[in-house]
């Protein structure tokens, strides 16, 4: 065993698409903090109007496409590449749509997110399902997928939710979602001087 493995424990099993992960921690780092400053802006202001809403969300949608975009691109990821692209434009259409149309009635956006929680949120339960032969703890990213598309469905059965509820509800889920997904790209980074 390597000297970086013994001074480490071992938090996670060793294989290929966990590897592939670990190199790219960075990515899912990066997701994470936009997602946690997406939400501390949406709590910050509570008396936010639907436009500025609409254009935080529009932001912390596009840079998250942007995000798997990049991973599908760059490769070396254990998500298929089809699959990262389709969920890279996915994201860039949604922050383009609400860019491009300030005046969405906020059911709309609701709706919008909702869509965008709760297929991102399967996507990344799936990905943990495919990878629970090599990690331990597959739970955070369960966790995540789980925690979306709770969210969406919460957002569609409670359509009628007051704004300042609307954006607390947002403001939370996004911190949450972020804390999660940055914990597990801490883990990955830490796995990275282990030998696999």
């Amino acid at each position: 065993m390597e000297r970086s493995a013994m001074h480490m424990p071992q938090v996670f099993a060793s294989g290929p698409m966990l590897h592939a992960l670990a190199e790219n921690w960075w990515l899912i780092m990066l997701k994470g903090l936009c997602a946690i400053v997406f939400g501390l802006l949406t709590l910050a202001w509570p008396g936010v109007t639907v436009i500025t809403l609409v254009l935080l969300y529009g932001a912390f949608a596009l840079v998250d496409g942007v995000l798997a975009l990049a991973a599908a691109i760059k490769g070396g990821v254990p998500a298929p590449r089809w699959w990262l692209a389709i969920m890279g434009v996915i994201g860039i259409a949604a922050g383009l749509l609400t860019f491009g149309w300030p005046g969405i009635t906020a059911l709309v956006l609701l709706f919008l997110i909702a869509v965008w929680a709760i297929t991102t949120g399967i996507m990344q339960i799936v990905g943990a399902i495919r990878l629970r032969k090599e990690i331990d703890d597959e739970w955070l990213l369960i966790a995540g997928g789980v925690l979306s598309v709770l969210f969406g469905i919460v957002l569609v059965l409670q359509p009628r939710v007051g704004l300042v509820a609307l954006v607390s509800i947002i403001g939370a889920y996004a911190i949450l979602y972020g804390l999660l997904e940055v914990w597990f790209a801490w883990r990955l980074h830490r796995h990275r001087g282990v030998t696999v």
